[in-house]
């Protein structure tokens, strides 16, 4: 991340910068400790056509050694890259993890929406963070402000409080520095994609820095009828250098994204559908419909605001004691209506043509609010034979959400072959909603040990004190799902539904040792636990029994044991990681088939092997590969993928993916790609005839980047070189999926002062 830094460390007023990215002065870490020293790294310069693929340093403070030192898995995937791939969603740049994606495409009749994630087995959308800080709402996260992406796996408890069991992942931002960088991106593409950005960092006086980025896009969905991303964004940042000592950062973001949002193709003539009913077998053999159909309505949107205001305030106490501290206010709404399908109807004909999908609308009108204050410390101190880099603090959290309810119109249905969307329909409230409120209080305290030339300890212990405090209502549909309150209302009646508490406090922790074995060879194990209590994922506590959101349950317990080994290639330009790794996931609420109540019995467990290699293998070569192997299986409990099989749904058994640029003599620079997702399993409901599980696919992508002059590059990205048709993401029923992108292109006009 770019930062302004102490004189120690002498800085010039002008820093060379070359390409969209270059000239962004890098902090390679916060503090390098040595004998007891705490000191600042240098300053170092990218170039888009020498640019490196490998970081050193995470963002946050809670990790004070390089990701070779720290025993984890870990991959950064750094602003080079993602502008190398021309990656502009988180989505898109954690294609760079292997088996890290948005499989999954809702429950039934509802569709999920933004970054659905899923990471080793579980779903992670809950365990988003910009600048350590939870960032909430089911919104799809433009990187055109973010600096890196961090993705750190296993559980994450001890370093973020509550989070899903198996990692989180973590946007850091751009930020104001001291030098001068002026860059600007214009794109256009296939599909009629469009898109402009523009980075401006200005040293305003000796010790003041101002930075603006922008970002615009209009953009249709490639391969895909109707939908269409438009967004924009701007990110103005102020740092302030206070006396050789500090600095004082003052960040906002405003986002508005305005889309129309995808609500998949029926599964029909996918491999393993068939005929739903048994009346008409015909339907088992039907075509496969065009994966370029839309289903829903003209008034169809996923409009979001999002905006966010940070003040970061760093300071060194003494020469071994920095005191960092983050204070942010977020706020996201998300206002959508978004027409899903549902079953296969024949309408008792043998013609296709007269087959319908059921269509079901989808409305969403929420706010989530947040509030912290981060302060932490980080120390670095000798005790005889044994050196210590310690980061503790205190954080001190608000969390909101609000919902209103809408009511849910009746549209008509849609012909399964041709689709038309030329109809309208409102949403109305209907006098229902939902207010949660989670406090939190958290302390935490991370040692790293070092004992002489090789042996490293790493611990940490956090606390989390919650209260949270849920209240909503509802108005009666006169179905089956209608709360208690409802017997005897007239439909619309608007009734309580869930006023529901909960709080505890959470002690995750983590222990890892490493070795040191050769100068360019660490190995280390690691063990970590985590928790997620009710209600942890969106802050809506439940009144269902089945839900783990039930005040009444406790928090889920997440365990993983690792280990591996980092080498550092290449003049320590180059990373190669592998690990080896199982998680447990316990107290998981399960059904008892003998009396039908609902306890916490249910484990699943991940293990796998995962390795990894990122930077350059010489100076004109960048590489960033990955591959891994997942064996995700329900241990105690019933099954969940709709096979009635042990494996975990939306979980690729093996994925790969891989990237590697090469900075040719004439200043032509090409690189190229390809990814595997192995075949997923769904989700086990009542649905008939739907497939049970996606086949695995390989993408292949390629780029080319020339500079017309010091200050004009084009580069071209072509993205499924061999237009692979594939399944990217499948709902739990099986009624519908998300198709892969075809064949697309992006021509882009870098300039650069």
């Amino acid at each position: 991340m770019a930062y302004i830094t102490r004189r120690k460390h002498p800085v010039g007023r002008r820093a060379p910068c070359h390409g969209m990215a270059l000239g962004t002065a890098v902090l390679t870490g916060l503090m390098a400790s040595s004998a007891g020293a705490y000191t600042l790294d240098e300053v170092s310069v990218q170039s888009p056509n020498t640019g490196e693929y490998k970081s050193d340093r995470l963002d946050t403070p809670k990790f004070t050694q390089p990701v070779s030192e720290t025993p984890r898995t870990i991959q950064v995937i750094n602003k080079q890259l993602m502008h190398d791939q021309q990656a502009t969603t988180l989505t898109e740049a954690l294609r760079n993890s292997p088996g890290v994606g948005t499989f999954y495409a809702g429950e039934n009749g509802a569709s999920t929406t933004g970054d659905s994630v899923y990471m080793r087995g579980f779903d992670s959308s809950s365990s988003i963070f910009v600048d350590g800080v939870r960032d909430l709402g089911a919104i799809s996260r433009d990187t055109f402000n973010t600096e890196q992406v961090e993705v750190i796996k296993g559980p994450a408890g001890a370093d973020y409080g509550r989070t899903a069991p198996t990692g989180s992942i973590n946007l850091a931002s751009k930020q104001a520095f001291l030098g001068e960088l002026s860059a600007a991106s214009l794109t256009g593409g296939t599909d009629g994609q469009k898109r402009l950005t523009l980075d401006l960092n200005r040293r305003l006086t000796d010790n003041l820095a101002g930075r603006l980025n922008l970002m615009a896009q209009d953009s249709d969905v490639a391969g895909r009828d109707t939908v269409n991303n438009s967004r924009w964004g701007i990110a103005p940042s102020l740092t302030l250098d206070l006396n050789d000592r500090g600095r004082l950062t003052f960040n906002f973001l405003h986002i508005t994204q305005n889309n129309i949002p995808d609500g998949g193709v029926s599964t029909v003539g996918l491999p393993g559908y068939t005929t739903p009913d048994p009346a008409f077998p015909q339907i088992s053999a039907a075509p496969k419909v065009d994966s370029e159909n839309f289903y829903g309505a003209e008034s169809d949107h996923d409009d979001a605001d999002v905006d966010m205001a940070t003040v970061l305030y760093e300071y060194d106490l003494t020469e071994h004691t920095r005191l960092h501290n983050t204070l942010r206010w977020g706020r996201t709404h998300q206002d959508y209506r978004l027409t899903a399908i549902m079953a296969v109807n024949a309408n008792g004909s043998t013609d296709p043509a007269d087959w319908t999908v059921r269509r079901l609308p989808n409305l969403k009108d929420q706010t989530n609010t947040i509030l912290t204050n981060q302060t932490g410390l980080v120390t670095a101190l000798d005790t005889g034979p044994v050196s210590h880099t310690l980061s503790y603090g205190v954080e001190v959290t608000r969390e909101e959400i609000e919902t209103s309810g809408l009511a849910r119109p009746t549209v008509p249905d849609a012909s399964l072959y041709d689709p038309n969307d030329n109809f309208y329909y409102g949403a109305s409230k209907d006098g229902s909603s939902g207010e949660g409120t989670t406090d939190t209080v958290a302390g935490y305290l991370f040692d790293t040990l070092t004992f002489g030339e090789h042996w490293q300890l790493n611990g940490g212990v956090r606390l989390d004190r919650y209260k949270a405090d849920y209240k909503s209502t509802t108005a009666c549909t006169g179905g089956g799902r209608d709360p208690a309150a409802c017997s005897g209302q007239a439909v619309g009646t608007v009734v309580p539904s869930v006023d529901s508490d909960s709080s505890d406090t959470l002690f995750n922790w983590k222990a890892g040792v490493l070795h040191k074995t050769t100068p360019w060879l660490n190995l280390y194990a690691d063990y970590a636990v985590s928790h997620q209590p009710p209600g942890g994922e969106n802050l809506q506590l439940s009144g269902s029994d089945r839900s783990a959101d039930n005040s009444d349950y406790d928090p889920q317990k997440a365990r993983t044991a690792e280990v591996g080994a980092k080498w550092k290639l290449a003049h320590n330009q180059l990373l190669v990681t592998t690990a080896l790794y199982r998680t447990e996931v316990s107290d998981l609420v399960e059904q008892d088939p003998t009396d039908g109540n609902y306890y916490q019995t249910g484990e699943k467990r991940v293990q796998g092997v995962e390795v990894s290699v990122v930077g350059n293998i010489t100076p004109d070569w960048n590489l960033s590969a990955g591959y891994t192997t997942m064996n995700a299986t329900v241990e105690e409990g019933a099954a969940q993928s709709q096979d009635g099989g042990s494996r975990l749904s939306y979980t690729p058994k093996h994925a790969f993916t891989s990237w590697t640029t090469y900075h040719l003599p004439f200043d032509l620079t090409v690189g190229a790609g390809a990814r595997y997702t192995g075949g997923l399993k769904r989700g086990r409901d009542g649905a008939v005839g739907t497939p049970d599980h996606t086949e695995g696919y390989w993408v292949a992508d390629a780029m080319a980047r020339y500079p017309l002059n010091r200050n004009v590059d084009l580069q071209l990205n072509v993205y499924n070189l061999f237009d692979e048709e594939y399944v990217a993401a499948i709902n739990k029923s099986g009624y519908r999926y998300t198709p892969g992108t075809p064949r697309t292109a992006l021509l882009s006009v870098n300039v650069h002062y």
